[in-house]
């Protein structure tokens, strides 16, 4: 049997188990859930950078937003919140769509 040991999402056990195959699962305690929540974020955002098509790469957009739900839920917070604060910090600095890459900056010694 395939050892996957990643977190998934939560319909996945019952899409398999109507599938008729059998698996294992089990439940995380805080510290390791949030331990899975960031590798699954890194798998999420490396599969968006391989996806091959405008189509894969917002789906890939979906799954990566999806953890980012989570992680403001177990954080205690929403979305609301968490987009009024990327609001103000674009207000405040700006965000990333005039491509501006920093090179360096003189230090004042």
């Amino acid at each position: 049997m395939p050892e996957y040991n990643k977190l998934v999402r939560d319909l996945v056990p019952q899409i398999i188990e109507k599938s008729g195959k059998n698996y294992e699962t089990k439940i995380l305690d805080d510290e390791d859930y949030i331990t899975a929540l960031g590798a699954k974020l890194g798998e999420e955002v490396e599969e968006y950078f391989a996806a091959e098509n405008d189509q894969d790469r917002l789906e890939e957009l979906a799954d990566v937003l999806e953890v980012i739900h989570t992680l403001a839920y177990k954080d205690g917070t929403t979305m609301e919140e968490v987009e009024k604060i990327r609001q103000q910090k674009a207000e405040k600095r700006g965000g990333f769509k005039d491509k501006i890459f920093l090179v360096e900056v003189e230090d004042e010694s």
